[in-house]
Formats: structure tokens, C-alpha cells, sequence
């Protein structure tokens, strides 16, 4: 090989290479915070970007009052019911919950913490699926209490953004 091609070569491996890290999703944690979430992604124009709506959770207790909260279970339990059925749907699609880059989180105040949302019991289950070691991935998140859901006895909705780099 001459020394001109091998310059050649080596000036089109160095202009693929940018173009190679633009086409990836970029995670940045807060300064400073070991706190499970992003403080920012960035996803290049290339990714293909998937919304998923707000998901309620499932019955947890059959024999609870229907439309009662014990029929949902506390937060912790219907948020892991909501991620768990996240998951399954961006599977269906070829997603996993590491392609997550944006979450938000509608929460009702438990009645059992005096209308306060459970902060604490969502990230009891949210860190079982984000920020492990068998899923590290981190998206950015939102976690809003609101006066109720569309779903009686719900207290946990959550939609996604799911992006896939080529």
C-alpha cells in the first residue's frame, strides 16, 4: 500500500468516526448526583423516536373493591404493573426500556399518606428497572402529582419516549 492511499484511508476512517458518535444517544447525569435519572439525552435526527401513551396499571387484588386503590395496590405496586406492561409493549415493537429516553409520571396523592403522592414508592419500583446493572440506561423523567387519573382507584399513569439509534 502507498503512503498516499494509506493517507487517503486513514482521513476517511477519521470523517466517519464523528458522524459514527452523532448517530448515537447521549446520556448526561445530573452534576454532582447519583440520582437514577438523566439530567439530559440527546438523540440525533437519525433515531427512530416511538411515543407511548400514558399506561394505567393492572388489578393487583381481584377481591379488592373494584375501582378501589387496594384493587391497584399502593404506588410501588402499580408502578411496577405500569413498567412492567411499558416494557412489554416497546418489546412488541423491538424496544426494551433501555431505548427509554423520557418518561413522565402522573401520580394521584395516596389516601394512605394523606393525599400525598409516594415518591418513595415510585422509585422503589422505578429503580428495579432503570439505572441497574442489567439495564443502566437512564431516561430523563418528570414526576407530577395530580388531582386524579382516568382510571378510579389508579395512582400511577406514566407515558415513554422510546428512541432507537441506526
Amino acid at each position: 500500500m502507498s503512503t498516499r492511499s494509506a493517507l487517503l484511508i486513514g482521513a476517511l476512517m477519521s470523517l466517519t468516526l464523528p458522524t459514527a458518535f452523532a448517530d448515537s444517544i447521549k446520556r448526561v447525569d445530573p452534576p454532582g448526583s447519583n440520582f437514577p435519572i438523566s439530567q439530559l439525552v440527546t438523540v440525533p435526527a437519525s433515531a427512530q423516536l416511538t411515543f407511548v401513551s400514558g399506561t394505567l396499571p393492572d388489578v393487583a387484588d381481584t377481591k379488592a373493591p373494584k375501582g378501589s386503590v387496594a384493587a391497584y395496590g399502593d404506588t410501588e405496586t402499580q408502578t411496577r404493573s405500569v413498567l412492567g406492561k411499558l416494557k412489554s409493549a416497546l418489546n412488541s415493537q423491538g424496544l426494551d426500556l433501555g431505548d427509554i429516553v423520557q418518561l413522565r409520571v402522573f401520580l394521584v396523592g395516596d389516601p394512605a399518606k394523606g393525599g400525598q403522592l409516594d415518591f418513595a414508592g415510585l422509585q422503589a419500583a422505578y429503580t428495579t428497572f432503570f439505572a441497574t446493572a442489567a439495564q443502566p440506561n437512564k431516561p430523563t423523567r418528570t414526576a407530577i402529582q395530580v388531582v386524579a387519573l382516568p382510571l378510579p382507584g389508579a395512582l400511577v399513569e406514566i407515558e415513554a419516549v422510546a428512541a432507537k439509534a441506526p
